[in-house]
């Protein structure tokens, strides 16, 4: 892995906290590595209507109104046709959408699928069905699919050679605790995702996002992306009392 100078390192960047372009396997990565100990990581999805965001631009308008400055936001699960989530999505506590073990087509339905969840000062990825087994209540949690990394293991339906290449985005938790989000500049195999969340940045659970739709908001790096509608949106924010 070759790994450039640190291009976003502003208002809660705290050692270790960057975004940077990576190199891995010929292919080009943007992470970005966040300790929820020191930084506030929110997920959202909808105003106080109810009514979906549906981009960066609307919900950086709508947390305006909050005093919450956005520094880093990504999309952060699939979504229906209404933009809805596909799976669980709790926000402050309450589950929005509940979460979903049935089988079905596309990713999100390549089993074992998990859940992203924020509880306190900590985050962690989890298989579905273990995080169930839990009963954790999270403050933050949306679900997606599939896993990237269960335990350590590569997904056992994810192909070395594969030819589906797409531009993909996903998240994990290595053994300090630190959240790292992943955007492939290219397209890029499901595996070799994979390998990047476990041997680069050990993290022994992740999570994919989306596909094509993957995007991006880091000012610091003059960064909006807007191209496609986003469902669950991934922050990390400081908010003001006011």
């Amino acid at each position: 892995m070759a790994v450039s100078a640190a291009l976003f390192s502003g208002h809660v960047a705290m050692a270790g906290e960057t975004c940077r372009s990576v190199m891995h396997l010929g292919q080009p990565y943007t992470v970005c590595s966040f300790d929820p100990a020191r930084s506030e990581i929110r997920l959202y999805h909808s105003n106080y209507a109810g009514k979906p965001y549906g981009s960066f631009r609307a919900m950086l308008d709508d947390v305006a109104v909050d005093r919450t400055t956005v520094h880093f936001a990504m999309n952060a699960g699939m979504y229906h046709h209404d933009l809805s989530p596909v799976g669980l999505y709790v926000e402050n506590g309450i589950e929005r959408q509940k979460v979903s073990t049935k089988a079905g087509w596309g990713n999100f339905h390549l089993l074992p699928n998990g859940i992203f969840y924020v509880d306190g000062k900590k985050a962690g990825v989890m298989e579905t069905t273990a995080y169930l087994a839990t009963g954790m209540k999270s403050w933050y949690a949306t679900q997606s699919g599939p896993m990237l990394v269960i335990d350590g293991k590569i997904h056992p339906r994810f192909i070395p050679d594969s030819d589906s290449l797409h531009i993909r985005n996903g998240i994990g938790v290595d053994g300090k605790g630190i959240v790292h989000t992943v955007v492939s500049e290219r397209a890029v195999r499901f595996y070799d995702l994979a390998l990047l969340f476990r041997d680069e940045l050990g993290c022994a659970n992740a999570l994919f996002f989306d596909g094509t739709i993957s995007s991006l908001y880091v000012p610091e790096m003059k960064r909006h992306d807007g191209l496609f509608p986003v469902g669950p949106i991934f922050a990390v924010v400081t908010s003001r009392p006011g």
